[in-house]
């Protein structure tokens, strides 16, 4: 059968969260490094089509191409190890320990970020024609969506920090939902109809993700965004990251693993009234013999 039961799932998480802490620095960079090229490449391909169409649902509709293709060649981001991870942890697999869970966070970031920070420069050299003339339409919109979401934040002070926040935490809560939703199928299909839907849902609501803003914050600087390099990372790259921290732990991770594989055990049946027993008639109320 193509579909995984939720207890079945539950423990493919966790073993999947063991096999990414003892995955070699070398693998965990490789993977993380391409995870966030492609999804920068996907990023970059949404906006153009927005722009183009004028229709922002038409690239919600088409980025999710990106996410399911890094997923199926078995990549890494930083989003989805902060659900799957700390399972294993949790789980107490012989092994792991705090400092190897912080160690596979800290290298999925960096390679992440160098394969965002990759493919934001290649798109801004095709944007401007390598810096020699004024960016595109599809560069200059990517320069706004910079400024928009950090300076922007920073104008409302802390009302705009909780709202970038929180804007992470729901941004990962459906981005881990789609990893979780693609576990749950052993065939291609069935993982790109999980996942498509979740991350959809992200993009066209606008939520931040923290390897997504790795490319278009630091593009979005190289093609005339006025806001500084202080701005993005303190308006955006870090609380994003602790929003889908939050998000992806607490409402996917943590869910998952308490009812699926640390079920509470179910509660006593009431037992069945007993059924009164029938009584022979007495005596009296035996007709009497005809003599």
């Amino acid at each position: 059968m193509s579909y995984v039961n939720p207890s079945e799932l539950a423990k493919k998480m966790i073993d999947a969260g063991e096999a990414k802490v003892f995955m070699s620095t070398r693998d965990t960079l490789i993977r993380a490094y391409m995870a966030g090229a492609i999804l920068s490449l996907a990023a970059a391909f949404a906006v153009t089509v927005t722009v183009q169409t004028g229709q922002p649902v038409v690239g919600a509709l088409l980025f999710p191409v990106g996410f399911c293709l890094l997923y199926l060649l078995g990549f890494d981001l930083l989003t989805g190890v902060f659900t799957l991870v700390p399972l294993a942890l949790i789980d107490k697999r012989p092994g792991v320990r705090l400092r190897g869970v912080l160690r596979n966070w800290g290298l999925v970031f960096v390679g992440n970020f160098a394969g965002a920070l990759t493919v934001a420069v290649m798109m801004a050299v095709i944007f401007t024609f390598a810096f020699s003339v004024e960016p595109s339409a599809v560069g200059k919109a990517i320069g706004k969506i910079g400024e928009s979401r950090t300076v922007g934040y920073a104008d409302h002070g802390a009302a705009g920090m909780l709202t970038l926040f929180i804007r992470g935490v729901l941004c990962n809560w459906m981005v881990s939902t789609g990893v979780v939703a693609a576990m749950i199928s052993t065939n291609v299909s069935g993982k790109v109809i999980g996942m498509w839907g979740p991350v959809l849902v992200f993009f066209y609501m606008g939520f931040e993700h923290s390897i997504v803003n790795m490319y278009l914050f630091p593009s979005g600087l190289m093609l005339g965004g006025n806001f500084s390099i202080a701005d993005y990372f303190i308006w955006n790259e870090i609380p994003t990251v602790v929003g889908n921290l939050v998000g992806g732990l607490t409402f996917v991770g943590l869910t998952l693993y308490a009812t699926h594989a640390r079920t509470a055990a179910p509660r006593r049946r009431p037992a069945a009234p007993a059924t009164p027993a029938t009584s022979a008639p007495v005596a009296e109320d035996v007709p009497a013999l005809v003599q």
